[in-house]
């Protein structure tokens, strides 16, 4: 029997799932959105925000140094991490209450607990009491599970001395030496905080280069950034082997590609290879959702599964792994349950890596759009930091951005724009970005792949 019924419910309340139920509720469909563990999901919990926190703290200490050039002298300067955390989880926590109000405030329901679905208009929660209730949906049951930290059998997470990124931005301390495997956006991020905090970190990377996939001219930049704060980087290497000591600590066995191990003594080894979909216990099989072989739920452009009323969002749905898809996608999926003619059609997703220099990319790297077969005209200038755009040789039109440097993360915003109305350079170009701002360097960047640059030697 039924104990309650919904027009539709939203399992899972991340970034894709609180939007969608916002978003639902705003369409006037009766919603419910329940989560397993808290509102906000791994990114406002222990993902993206709480990381900017503690890597927005780090930048400030480690910039109070070079504050004597501008002749202001900070003497005595140290770091409470303990108290930094305190801060950070307050900021946590008036967000978590937000994203709750939020759902209420906009008439959608919401509840913790675990849900199951047990058929294609039914949704089975365990409340945390271990009560159970039986919800139904008369239009649509969106997953929205996002995804976990990928663990490697004989190296387990233990919340202590091995972590993940759930941990690791709660650390009390920053002493000692951090052993970190994989290179990744989480690794990196989360290294250079606390190399900065003043722990002697060293990354360990399997591939050729650190974050696989970025252009490899912002790489570059970043990893010198890293290892002029005393990081060390070791790619094309494994951790083989690690060995936890009776009173903390570990031993970390690194291998070469050629067979060569070193040892590393470490206070904490940060586990950050990457993540896979939470789509077990979801009785997905069971009523016949169709799956890929790495777990993820395949949905179509309108965000449906291979059963008519059940949507999919978010990381659960495959790459990129990004919060602000997440968010984009749910307010789609709400626009589809309501009856809208909407659909996922984006021309490009932006992604942001807050490492220091920030790196922010929208459209085709330099690589994939010649893959792709276009001929394209780049402008790119080499120094601390650099916008390189990719621009059609014959149209002018728009590909691609990369940005490496302070606030890449807010500039490209333009460059997704531009790409999202099928600009051409010249619409960039044309346009006057006041002075003195880093938004210049952008417009700078689409002039110089015209041959018209002023500020930059055209090439």
């Amino acid at each position: 029997m039924v104990d309650k019924s919904y027009e539709a419910i939203v399992i899972g309340a991340g970034p894709g799932g609180y939007p969608a139920g916002i978003r639902l509720g705003q369409l006037g469909v009766k919603t419910l959105v329940v989560d397993k563990e808290y509102y906000g999901g791994v990114c406002l919990n222990w993902g993206c925000i709480p990381s900017k926190a503690l890597i927005a703290a780090a930048n400030t200490y480690q910039d109070l140094a070079k504050l004597e050039t501008m002749g202001i002298r900070v003497e005595g300067a140290s770091i409470d991490v303990g108290k930094l955390q305190d801060w950070k989880d307050g900021i946590v926590q008036k967000l978590t209450s937000g994203v709750k109000g939020l759902i209420k405030a906009n008439k959608a329901d919401s509840v913790i607990g675990t849900a199951k679905i047990v058929a294609k208009n039914r949704v089975e929660i365990t409340l945390p009491d271990g009560k159970k209730e039986l919800v139904e949906a008369s239009k649509g049951i969106v997953v929205a599970t996002g995804a976990r930290v990928i663990q490697i059998p004989g190296m387990e997470i233990d919340g202590q001395t091995i972590i993940s990124a759930r941990e690791a931005v709660s650390l009390r301390e920053a002493k000692g030496t951090m052993v970190v495997v994989g290179g990744g956006v989480i690794g990196m991020e989360l290294g250079m905080v606390y190399q900065k905090l003043g722990m002697q970190v060293i990354v360990v990377e399997l591939l050729p280069q650190i974050l696989n996939g970025v252009d490899t001219d912002m790489v570059k930049v970043v990893q010198k950034a890293f290892e002029k704060t005393g990081g060390k980087v070791h790619v094309e290497h494994k951790v083989e082997k690690i060995e936890r000591h009776p009173g903390g600590g570990a031993k970390v066995t690194i291998a070469s590609k050629d067979g060569k191990t070193f040892a590393v003594d470490a206070d904490k080894v940060l586990m950050a290879i990457g993540f896979k979909p939470n789509s077990e216990g979801l009785g997905l099989a069971e009523v016949g959702v169709k799956l890929d072989p790495r777990g993820h739920l395949v949905v179509n452009e309108r965000l449906e599964t291979s059963v008519p009323g059940i949507y999919a969002i978010g990381d659960v749905i495959g790459a990129p792994y990004l919060a602000h898809k997440a968010t984009k996608e749910g307010e789609v999926v709400a626009e589809v349950i309501a009856g809208h003619k909407a659909a996922v059609d984006w021309r490009a997703m932006p992604s942001a890596i807050f490492t220091e220099p920030e790196i922010a990319t929208v459209g085709l790297s330099e690589t994939a759009a010649k893959e792709a077969g276009r001929a394209v005209k780049m402008a790119v200038r080499h120094t601390d930091g650099f916008v390189k755009t990719i621009v059609d040789a014959k149209t002018h039109e728009v590909l691609g951005v990369g940005i490496v440097g302070p606030e890449a993360s807010d500039l490209i915003s333009e460059a997704s724009l531009a790409i999202e109305m099928c600009a051409f350079a010249e619409d960039v170009h044309l346009t006057v970005h006041p002075h003195p701002t880093l938004g210049e360097a952008v417009m700078e960047s689409f002039k110089h792949a015209l041959g018209e640059a002023i500020h930059v030697l055209n090439k």
